[in-house]
């Protein structure tokens, strides 16, 4: 990835500048301290992926997202502030932004939210060649396929912000079997269970797959955290956001997402209970309604 970025403090922007380079994300192509210096700039390189921070002189962030895209820029913004006024945060989003993030800088957060960035870039990409390349194809004479449960399963990851989480496939393959073996529609199989029929999809000998199988476990763990600390963050910035109401009190113990939520404005150490098996539950009770 090609970056650029646009802060009027240049110990941020030396910051996010190594943060990039020691963890192979990508080069940064340019920097400036206002918008209004920025813009020449990055019409000029089109970088593929610009942070810029929020309040800036001369020419603040949002002005300066919304002069590039009439000048018609493509790349994705990600902004960076230490201001959490709601309604900014809400309008940085209007004008495209991809993500927030937030002063002080820090190195964890950076590397998530630029590979998901790059990964959404990638997506971008990939939607607009697939685009490109039908528009020279006679449509097909089927013009509406039906979702499979897979799809189902990645959208409802997507909304939560980890369908690039390492444990984000672990949970869709525990769905998809829950979903083949009709009689465990309820309760639920022991989880030790589960993971051990996800490990015997790879693995062979019994040391293998209990070896596999609690790291599954890990892995599942960790991605259902860090969807109950992106919801906490869309809570922070707006409690009525649809996918913060639908899926926080459904999917979590919504108590430990009000205790992460205070963690985070306090920036603390984001550490929560985590509960898997109502995690699953609800995913596979949500999906197999959807297919049904």
């Amino acid at each position: 990835m090609r970056y650029f970025i646009v802060d009027d403090d240049r110990a941020s922007r030396m910051m996010l500048s190594q943060i990039i380079d020691e963890n192979h994300l990508g080069t940064v192509i340019g920097e400036a301290q206002n918008g209004q210096d920025a813009i020449p700039q990055i019409l000029a390189i089109q970088p593929d992926i610009v942070l810029i921070d929020l309040l800036m002189p001369k020419l603040d962030g949002i002005a300066t997202i919304e002069r590039l895209r009439e000048q018609q820029f493509t790349g994705l913004f990600i902004m960076i502030s230490q201001v959490v006024n709601k309604d900014m945060v809400a309008e940085s989003y209007e004008k495209g932004i991809e993500f927030f993030i937030h002063k002080p800088i820090n190195k964890v957060e950076v590397e998530k939210v630029l590979r998901k960035t790059e990964e959404q870039y990638r997506l971008k990409n990939s939607i607009l060649a697939i685009r490109q390349s039908l528009s020279n194809v006679e449509p097909p004479i089927i013009t509406q396929t039906q979702k499979t449960s897979r799809d189902h399963i990645l959208a409802i990851l997507n909304d939560m912000g980890i369908i690039g989480e390492v444990g984000s496939e672990d949970i869709t393959q525990i769905i998809e079997l829950l979903l083949l073996d009709k009689q465990h529609i309820a309760p639920l199989p022991p989880l030790k269970e589960l993971y051990e029929r996800v490990a015997e999809l790879t693995k062979t000998t019994p040391e293998e797959i209990t070896k596999e199988s609690k790291a599954i476990e890990q892995r599942v763990r960790r991605t259902i955290l860090a969807a109950m600390i992106n919801l906490a963050n869309l809570g922070i910035v707006d409690y009525t956001n649809s996918e913060f109401e639908y899926y926080a009190p459904r999917y979590f113990d919504f108590t430990e997402i009000r205790l992460l939520m205070s963690k985070i404005e306090k920036n603390e150490h984001r550490k929560a209970k985590v509960n898997i098996k109502k995690f699953i539950q609800v995913l596979f009770s949500d999906i197999n309604s959807k297919i049904n």
